[in-house]
């Protein structure tokens, strides 16, 4: 009985840069013009996002001895991809929400590092680590776990364009149940990062789930879900250009290299 053939996994460099393409896609499509530059710092995000998935795919289904990947799988790899995420992303992050704060007097992202490396130290472009780490594990988790489950619902694609069509729907789905579960985390993560360290001074909001608890007491549930529909209107659609522009870079590439590739 002949087995079912595997192409080899493509290397770590080449997801990498299909995520690296794909960030400066989703970027390029939803946002101003005026907004790019500052915005490219997202395609680093992007790039590392899909080069873990397919790290820790691989390395989990080693581990557990399945021939493919599964639903419970895919979800655990998205959160590890999304872990190691936000370990890259944290000083990226801060700096956004620095010079996005309406009463910032920075002069750009280079100005809120050296002003934040003078006063906390190379230790504080880490400010709201944890609180990262949760909005990065769950947005993944819900991304990637989603995308598995929708694409095995869909119609097998009977054409390239097809597969196109197939990876756009799973990816906006994924990206709008990502952002479902992951706004609370999101909404908590910006009032962190947002409020400026003092010695001896324990801040309002602190750690993540302490946080959520206290927003939700103070101002309601509906307050960890603010800025809720302009980031699913950005976040779903653009979860489906990300995953079309990847599957469709990580084909040239496969094609580009041959067997045992393809």
């Amino acid at each position: 009985m002949a087995t079912e053939h595997k192409p080899k996994p493509l290397p770590f460099i080449a997801n990498f840069t299909a995520g690296a393409i794909a960030g400066v896609s989703e970027i390029l499509t939803f946002y101003p013009l005026g907004l790019v530059p500052p915005l490219l710092l997202e395609a680093p995000k992007r790039a590392v996002k899909f080069a873990a998935n397919d790290y820790w795919g691989n390395t989990f289904l080693n581990l557990s001895g399945e021939s493919k990947m599964t639903q419970n799988l895919s979800t655990l790899t998205g959160a590890a991809a999304g872990a190691t995420e936000s370990f890259v992303v944290v000083p990226f992050e801060l700096v956004k929400i620095k010079l996005q704060d309406k009463a910032s007097t920075f002069k750009g992202p280079m100005d809120v590092v050296r002003q934040i490396v003078a006063k906390e130290g190379l230790l504080g472009l880490y400010s709201g680590m944890e609180s990262t780490f949760w909005r990065h594990v769950y947005w993944n988790a819900g991304y990637f776990g989603v995308i598995y489950s929708v694409k095995s619902a869909l119609p097998k694609a009977q054409s390239p364009e097809g597969q196109l069509f197939n990876n756009f729907v799973s990816g906006a789905i994924g990206g709008f149940a990502g952002t479902v579960v992951n706004t609370p985390f999101d909404v908590v993560k910006s009032r962190i990062q947002s409020v400026s360290r003092v010695p001896g001074v324990t801040p309002k909001y602190n750690w993540t789930y302490p946080a959520i608890l206290t927003i939700a007491r103070e101002e309601g549930v509906a307050a960890l879900y603010k800025g809720f529909l302009p980031k699913v209107l950005r976040l779903a659609p653009g979860g489906g250009v990300l995953l079309l522009v990847v599957e469709f870079t990580l084909g040239v590439f496969r094609k580009a290299l041959g067997p045992p590739y393809i």
